[in-house]
Parts: structure tokens; sequence; C-alpha cells
């Protein structure tokens, strides 16, 4: 039984990181009067990429060849790490707040090195983007998880998602705060608006499109799998973490599935609360953004005042 729960943690985030995508788009294209396509469609692009031929520069490195491996293994390895439909799981080697954190980093810095790795422009200028944006978010993910890793006592992510929904005294205006603050950094990391379009083809205003321009076929569609797997992440910790309620606690299969129907709806909510916010407003100026980073940062230690 235990082996079955295992590979549902690290199949899980892989195996429905595309729907989620597929979610997103869907609503929004509701939301601006279009049919829009079915929300299985970014499986068909992924069995498309996969199927096709790739052509890479004569100027890349083995960097810019193993990038897209490197990048996928390490949102597998986040997705097993971290609570998902269960907190009896403790996996007590890399559930660790920071290590969680600086393994996301590593999948940072090797699509930045592989935007630059070719010598083109525009995977430049996407790295350099890149790397601002996720050194002025580090500050708000760190401190908005410390949040509740201070109530409860453990920076272990399985303890916390245990323990946070079974603490009554908690209060849920640092909890709130320290939401809203992931929020945008969920937004930051993923490249969402306002930080980020990524529907957009239009040079001057990607990023994360920018730093894959060069990629094609199967590479490409590794990239693409794992910004979906790390929008999935991200979602699974805003909701395990700050409102883990429904979350298993026995290996019951019962519970697991009722864990596993919970999450699913809990993520629902927040994928329909990014495709909303993405039809109503508008991608911001790249030196707003700090702006909107820094409120982050603000809510965080404001969430960690209130609990000391």
């Amino acid at each position: 039984m235990s082996m079955i729960i295992w590979l549902l943690q690290i199949i899980f985030i892989p195996v429905l990181s595309p729907l989620g995508i597929g979610l997103v788009k869907k609503i929004k294209a509701k939301m601006q009067n279009r049919q829009g396509a079915s929300i299985l469609q970014p499986y068909r692009d992924l069995w498309k990429l996969f199927h096709k031929d790739e052509i890479i520069s004569s100027d890349a490195s083995w960097i810019f060849r193993v990038a897209p491996f490197i990048i996928f293994a390490v949102t597998i390895i986040v997705g097993a790490s971290i609570p998902l439909f269960g907190s009896f799981l403790g996996n007590y080697f890399i559930s660790d707040i920071l290590l969680i954190v600086y393994t996301l980093a590593i999948g940072t810095f090797f699509i930045a090195l592989a935007g630059m790795d070719t010598g083109g422009a525009f995977g430049g200028f996407g790295s350099s983007r890149e790397m601002t944006v996720s050194a002025l978010a580090e500050g708000g993910l760190i401190f908005s998880l410390l949040t509740v890793a201070f109530h409860s006592g453990s920076t272990n992510l399985f303890k916390i998602s245990d323990r946070v929904i079974s603490s009554y005294d908690f209060s849920f205006l640092p909890i709130i705060l320290a939401f809203l603050g992931f929020f945008i950094v969920l937004l930051a990391e993923n490249g969402r608006f306002p930080f980020d379009n990524p529907a957009t083809h239009l040079e001057l205003t990607m990023i994360h499109e920018a730093m894959i321009i060069e990629y094609s076929g199967k590479r490409l569609a590794l990239m693409e799998w794992a910004a979906a797997n790390k929008l999935l992440i991200f979602g699974a910790l805003a909701v395990n973490l700050f409102f883990s309620a429904g979350i298993a606690h026995s290996t019951g299969l019962m519970a697991i599935a009722l864990g596993i129907i919970v999450l699913l709806a809990k993520v629902a909510v927040v994928f329909i609360a990014i495709a909303v916010l993405e039809s109503t407003i508008a991608k911001f100026r790249f030196f707003r953004l700090p702006d909107i980073l820094f409120i982050s940062f603000i809510l965080n230690i404001a969430a960690i005042a209130l609990l000391v």
C-alpha cells in the first residue's frame, strides 16, 4: 500500500499539470467570449512536440542540451517532496522549506543559463529579467513559508500541513496575509500576469518565452511540461500549507481518495483565480514589478510580526 501511495505522490504533478494549464486557458477564453480549445489541449501539444524534430544551434553548448532534463527533473523531485493529498508521508530528506526553495532555484538557474547559452539577444534579456524577478521574489517566498513554519514549530512541509489545520488557536489574519504574499510570488515565479504574459511572443515583453525561444521538439516539450509542473506545485503549496483542510492524515483508502478530491477542488479554485486575474488586468511595465514584490515582502513581514 505504501508503494502505491508513493507512486501516486510521484506521478501526481506531471500527470495533472497540463490539465491545470488547459483549465486556465479555457476559463480565459470563456471570459473573452471565445470558445477556446479543450482543457485537454496541452496534452495534445506535448504529444505533438515529442514527435517533432529538433533544431539546435551550432553555438549551443552542453548546457543548452541538458537544461530541459534538469529543469524537468527538478519539478518531479519537488513534486514528490511536498504534501499533496496526505500529510502522513513524512519525507524528511528534502521536504524542508529551504531545500524546496533552493531546489526550485536550481531550475531557475538552468533555464536562465539555457536562455543565454546560444548567444541570442532575446534569450539574454529574458534570462536577465527572469533572474531579476526571481531574486526579488525569493524573499517573499521564504518569509511566506516561515509564517506557517513559526506557528507549526517545524520547517518540514508535511508537518506544517498536518499541524496548521489542527491548531484551533491559530489566528487567521497572519495566514491570510502570508497567503496573499505567497500568491503574488506564485504569479511571479510562474510568469503569470501582471509579471509576464504566458501567451505572448512579442519579443520586447516576454520573459519565460524569450528564454526558451531557441528550443524545439522534445526539449521544448520538456520545458513546457516543467513550467506546467511548477505552476501546479505552487498551487498545491498554496492550498495545503495555508488552508490544509481535507488533507489525509492516515493511509486509509477513503482518507486518501477524499484528500485527492479536496486537493483538486482547492487547486482548481486557485487556477480559476489566476484565470480571472489574467482576464481583468494588463501586464505591468517591468520597472513596476519590484513594487509588487515589495508588497509581498511587507505582507509576509506583517504576518510574522502578528505571530510573535
